[in-house]
């Protein structure tokens, strides 16, 4: 499935054409339906295979975090989803899909010109597919926000229908623009702060303010002094199992795995471009540890680099994280890529509007002889979070316009926004759709969430907090 068609050869009118005669294939109002059939694959059963492939040690960890709430399972539940929506019909409109578009994979990052932008950020799942994917999993997840705050199902139903117009309205404006202008569009912080002033109370400008600056602080030195600490041998990432356990701890005796991941990099160096490649030369090898990282990844194999330039105020961190199969292309008949962890970068640079300076990707055979790929970027840039549970209805409405336009942005970078904005329309069809659609996942997710905790208790999976 090609991300883009020969858009060179099609008219403007052939292309908004093409978008109305994908209404027969799926029309509008039937993204408002969700009825999981007979046959719908055991979700225990879904992520259970996922959970085959990581590190088995972990694999409670992931468990117990999913078991928080029903919002964090949905984090570790990009898998289940697919798996509910490929056999749907679909629109065809295909764009480089996010993968798992929830509204806490959009943040604030810096920019190589050290700006904020406010973008995607998660891309493990990336994978060409329909557009409407990434819209109803972003879609649902509001609403599952908006059920953990005690909203009514109003207000849940009223930030819903924000995200989906906010994209439908931004995929029309791309709709009539220049291909480079597309290209060139980002959503920088200090700009989406005059365009949403109007409509936002003082209280959210207070809080929009402090957010932004909150990212400027997340720097690299940041975490440098955060997960480092100084011993005989220098300055060396400090442990706190299970979480963070460095190299030498998980292989005491033993410069196997050091010589493995010592691979992972040189294989890495070729993947960035002669620039980046010098400047990274500067640069020493430290130090390694394994970390966990968020809900959907827990298990999977992420290792904290620490490199050093001039001397211990010379800090680089980077993150290697392992990079599977995504959790889309069963579902899809879209490019197979030689490694996984350079499908994740090439999804990337095609979404994000700006890239870390630093992302590549490289393959390894492991110590238990299973070839395994990797990406690699920076471990924290600038990067600012939402917290959805500290938003009220109007807070949550101004986030959920605000990830709408950005994923309409990043889905006219990859797909025909023509034809999309054509298929969608000018009315609220679709957006009342998704409120619906959104309503009957999160009711499956809820579901879903029960089964994971019931198997808990039942033993026949093992969760712990941490």
């Amino acid at each position: 499935m090609p991300v883009q068609t020969a858009l060179t050869a099609l008219t403007p009118a052939e292309r908004a054409a093409r978008g109305k005669d994908a209404r027969a294939r799926a029309s509008r109002s039937s993204h408002g339906v969700f009825a999981p059939g007979g046959d719908r694959p055991d979700p225990l059963e879904v992520i259970g295979r996922q959970s085959e492939q990581r590190v088995p040690e972990l694999v409670p960890i992931r468990y117990g975090r999913m078991l928080e709430s029903p919002f964090r399972f949905y984090r570790g539940a990009a898998a289940i989803m697919a798996e509910d929506l490929g056999p749907a019909p679909d629109t065809g409109l295909t764009v480089q899909l996010c993968g798992d578009a929830h509204l806490l994979n959009f943040r604030l990052l810096a920019s190589p010109e050290r700006h904020l932008v406010f973008d995607i950020n998660d891309f493990d799942e990336t994978y060409p597919g329909p557009f409407e994917w990434d819209v109803k999993r972003l879609a649902t997840s509001f609403a599952i926000a908006g059920r953990a705050n005690g909203f009514p199902v109003r207000e849940q139903d009223d930030i819903v229908r924000t995200c989906v117009r906010a994209y439908r309205r931004r995929m029309r404006e791309f709709a009539g623009m220049r291909a480079l202008d597309i290209w060139y569009a980002q959503d920088d912080a200090d700009r989406m702060r005059d365009l949403q002033a109007s409509s936002m109370s003082r209280e959210a400008r207070r809080r929009t303010a402090q957010a932004t600056e909150k990212a400027r602080a997340r720097t690299g030195l940041q975490a440098y002094e955060k997960l480092t600490r100084l011993t005989a041998e220098g300055r060396r990432i400090a442990a706190d199992p299970p979480l963070i356990v460095p190299l030498r701890e998980l292989v005491a005796g033993s410069g196997e795995e050091m010589k493995t991941l010592q691979a992972v990099l040189e294989g890495y160096v070729g993947t960035l471009s002669s620039e980046r490649r010098h400047l990274l030369r500067q640069y020493r090898l430290v130090d390694m540890a394994r970390k966990v990282v968020g809900v959907g990844s827990v298990g999977t194999r992420c290792w904290i680099v620490l490199l050093l330039g001039r001397d211990d105020d010379d800090p680089l961190l980077l993150q290697a994280k392992e990079a599977g199969e995504s959790v889309l292309a069963a579902q899809t008949d879209g490019e197979l890529f030689d490694n996984e962890g350079r499908r994740v970068v090439t999804g990337q640079r095609l979404i994000q509007t700006t890239s870390d300076i630093f992302l590549g990707w490289t393959h390894t055979v492991g110590l238990d002889g299973r070839d395994r790929d990797f990406y690699v970027r920076q471990l924290r840039d600038w990067k600012g979070i939402m917290r959805p549970e500290t938003m009220d209805p109007a807070l949550m409405r101004l986030a959920a316009g605000l990830c709408g336009g950005s994923l309409a942005r990043a889905h006219a970078r990859s797909g025909d926004p023509v034809a999309i904005a054509a298929y969608l329309g000018g009315g609220d069809r679709f957006d009342r759709a998704l409120a619906e659609f959104a309503q009957g996942y999160a009711d499956q997710n809820e579901r879903d969430f029960q089964a994971l905790g019931e198997a808990a208790r039942a033993g026949r999976v093992e969760a712990k907090g941490l």
